[in-house]
């Protein structure tokens, strides 16, 4: 069985998000996307043709001294071998987390990797991709995130987190260039919302140049 993945590049950087920010981490980031979501920030990563075996990417892996791995895209979960690389990190005793947009099925990720799922909001352009079954399926180890472009993204978030309950953390995140994180924060604690302020610290370090 044919099992290798389509791979835009794989890094070794600070985790820029989530649970495990500042702790240096090896990204795999996948090729391809089935959303074009407005705020995107890898459009880099929607095509290409760079094929790598599990065994490879593993051993690229291993190059770097931390546990820490990171599978992104791009949506991963687009290419169906990302299950096989996801068990293949966890055999390899890596400490795996999960970047997916949500919109397909996670049911079948292994139980051993922490998923980072968005929700897309109205100013994503693609909220009607959202896979709303997906977020009773995560649970303590895992993470939901709200990328905030505008005060009603703010609003549509917190009506859609009372109506689904979730045992993830959540996280509020502002679009980096849109909307101040102080601005973002202010709401938060007005509202005394029960979620963590997501700022992404690669970007504060570094704009641009340098992907999570």
């Amino acid at each position: 069985m044919n099992t290798d993945l389509n791979i835009t590049e794989i890094f070794y950087s600070l985790q820029g998000e989530a649970r495990e920010v500042g702790l240096p981490t090896v990204f795999i980031r996948l090729t391809g996307c089935p959303l074009r979501c407005s705020y995107c920030d890898t459009e880099y990563a929607f095509k290409g043709n760079n094929l790598m075996s599990i065994n490879a990417i593993i051993q690229e892996v291993k190059r770097y001294k931390t546990q820490y791995v990171c599978v992104t895209g791009g949506e991963p979960l687009a290419q169906i071998n990302c299950h096989t690389l996801l068990d293949a990190l966890v055999k390899a005793h890596c400490l795996v987390s999960l970047e997916t947009s949500g919109s397909i099925d996670i049911s079948e990720v292994n139980p051993n990797v922490s998923i980072v799922m968005d929700v897309k909001t109205p100013s994503s352009n693609e909220s009607g991709q959202n896979k709303y079954d997906n977020i009773a399926k995560l649970t303590q180890k895992d993470q939901l995130k709200f990328v905030i472009g505008s005060r009603q993204d703010y609003d549509w978030s917190v009506k859609l987190l009372n109506q689904y309950s979730t045992a993830a953390g959540v996280l509020f995140s502002p679009v980096f260039g849109q909307i101040a994180p102080a601005e973002l924060a202010d709401w938060i604690i007005k509202d005394q919302l029960n979620v963590r302020l997501q700022v992404q610290m690669h970007k504060l370090l570094w704009g641009d140049e340098k992907g999570k």
